[in-house]
């Protein structure tokens, strides 16, 4: 058995073997939506082929859509010629579900895949035609946070923006570049209306969006690259908005375990690639079963009932309460304390952490205790029975193949928004007292300890990717277990540092219990774990 369109007419073979295969007319639903497509996505990872992709086959099977995807990869080429291409644009889906079992889907809504470059005239000139149309309502957005980025980590323009914005919209090579262009093929065919998504999982998406794309259209208007009017159709939310979304739902790396699950079923061909880009991807896709999409319900040239697939339609000021609930309390934070602590106490697992009752304790507390008293009820979504789930059946997932190591990435750009947001509340509330945080300190502290690179068991380990690492390690790296070592006098600036932890902590009188954990954490091996035992009470 093969992932191919023509494999599938053995249907009893598929039913038999457990996999759910679509109802609708594939054939008949390319046509249509190739002719008029409605919804193009850019980004073909894995999040997109386990959401985005299975909400809109749930459509297809229900009848209420009729057309698919297209999807258009901007980043990693090989993704559309090793992976969609060969595949006939199949994606085999597996949930990994909690109470063990697991969900076998072959996904076949999307249609067409294309690469997002520009000196592939064949591509580009199709992706032309699809912003061209007049059916196309919408066009979103899974690149990661650094895709809307137009400059490095120092501030300074990327090369390849420079060049676009000097030489205009004809052949960008910049990811926003080559979107904006192709946003301006939509301006001159008639000014039509379309919504721009991001569905990307960082604060405030849609507007970091709109100002990468905003600054190409200035800057091409400025230079006389683009007509006249440009720049008020990008500005005009009647023509092209820029809805913010908040998204949740863990995918993996392809997992061995998955894979050798659907080796077993005689299923050929599906062997992960690691490309060129070091861009993790297989034919299948392994995921959780929780999944949230919360958007900003702003389609100027209308929209599907994308609603009957699950996605929640709303208000602006809504989705940035939803996203504030998740990222500032109800789910980062506890992914964040269990990466540190998890990566110090040698997890190879998020889930394992789960069966350690003090860490369990720890991210309940931290959750419940020390974050629900601030947080912003939706309405739309309720934070307890967030927090419910996400330590009851998410983290714990046995299934999910989630490392410490890869939470733990880039730790020092998250714990501002994780943690300190929550100080702040405390601080502005007449209700709350910031004294009585004790465990969020101990996370700081915890990962000023991880900073040291030694476990708690004495042996080195690999510190996750973290811009800041040559600006932080040098406050603790030449520490050794049991050193005598004044954390007050040494810490200070590290503690003082609002970009890295949102708040002053001596100005918020939280720097001495961080200093008194840290010291206790590096008494001798064990200590550690000895630290989390005295201050968690179970």
């Amino acid at each position: 058995m093969k992932l191919k369109q023509s494999e599938l007419q053995q249907k009893e073979q598929w039913n038999a073997l457990g996999y759910k295969l679509f109802d609708y007319d594939r054939e008949a639903v390319t046509k249509a939506t190739k002719e008029n497509p409605f919804w193009i996505h850019f980004g073909a990872g894995n999040i997109f082929r386990a959401f985005q992709a299975n909400v809109v086959q749930n459509l297809l099977n229900k009848g209420v859509l009729s057309k698919g995807l297209i999807v258009a990869e901007g980043y990693d080429y090989e993704i559309i010629e090793k992976i969609n291409h060969p595949y006939d644009d199949l994606s085999l889906l597996v949930t990994l579900k909690a109470d063990g079992n697991v969900e076998k889907t072959v996904v076949g809504s999307v249609v067409e895949s294309l690469t997002l470059d520009s000196l592939n005239e064949v591509d580009y000139n199709r992706l032309k035609e699809i912003f061209q149309a007049p059916s196309l309502q919408m066009a979103s957005f899974t690149i990661t946070e650094k895709g809307y980025s137009l400059v490095d980590g120092s501030g300074k323009e990327l090369p390849a923006v420079t060049v676009d914005m000097k030489n205009g919209p004809a052949s960008p090579n910049s990811y926003i570049g080559k979107v904006a262009s192709l946003l301006y093929e939509r301006y001159k065919n008639g000014k039509k209306p379309i919504a721009m998504v991001s569905m990307d999982n960082c604060s405030h998406n849609g507007d970091k969006l709109y100002q990468a794309i905003a600054a190409f259209a200035k800057t091409w208007e400025e230079n006389g690259l683009v007509e006249a009017g440009f720049v008020d159709y990008v500005n005009n939310p009647y023509s092209v908005s820029f809805p913010c979304t908040m998204i949740d739902k863990i995918t993996p790396r392809p997992d061995a375990f998955v894979c050798d699950l659907l080796r077993k079923d005689g299923l050929e061909e599906l062997d992960p690639l690691i490309t060129s880009k070091n861009t993790y991807v297989a034919p299948f896709v392994n995921a959780e079963e929780c999944e949230y999409l919360v958007i900003e319900d702003l389609f100027p040239n209308g929209r599907p009932k994308l609603e009957e697939g699950g996605f929640i339609f709303t208000t602006r000021d809504i989705v940035d309460k939803v996203e504030r609930m998740k990222v500032c309390t109800c789910l980062n934070p506890l992914h964040t304390t269990l990466a540190v602590f998890g990566c110090l106490l040698g997890y190879d697992l998020i889930s394992k952490e789960m069966k350690n009752p003090v860490l369990k304790k720890l991210v309940e507390i931290i959750g419940y205790q020390e974050g629900l008293p601030v947080v912003v009820n939706p309405g739309i979504l309720d934070p307890k029975e967030f927090i419910d789930t996400v330590v009851n059946v998410r983290i714990p997932n046995p299934f999910m193949p989630d490392t410490p190591q890869r939470i733990a990435t880039d730790t020092s750009q998250k714990l501002a928004i994780r943690f300190g947001e929550t100080i702040k509340a405390y601080e502005a509330s007449s209700d709350l007292n910031v004294g009585d945080l004790k465990l969020i300190p101990l996370v700081f502290a915890g990962w000023i300890r991880y900073l040291m690179g030694i476990d708690d068991k004495g042996n080195s380990f690999e510190l996750s990717p973290d811009p800041l690492l040559e600006q932080v390690r040098p406050y603790v790296k030449d520490i050794k277990l049991g050193d005598s070592f004044d954390a007050k006098e040494e810490l200070k600036p590290l503690l003082k540092d609002k970009v890295i932890f949102g708040v002053d902590l001596y100005e918020v009188g939280l720097a001495d219990l961080v200093c008194d954990y840290f010291t206790e954490m590096i008494a001798g091996v064990g200590a550690v774990e000895a630290t989390l035992s005295k201050y968690v009470t179970l």
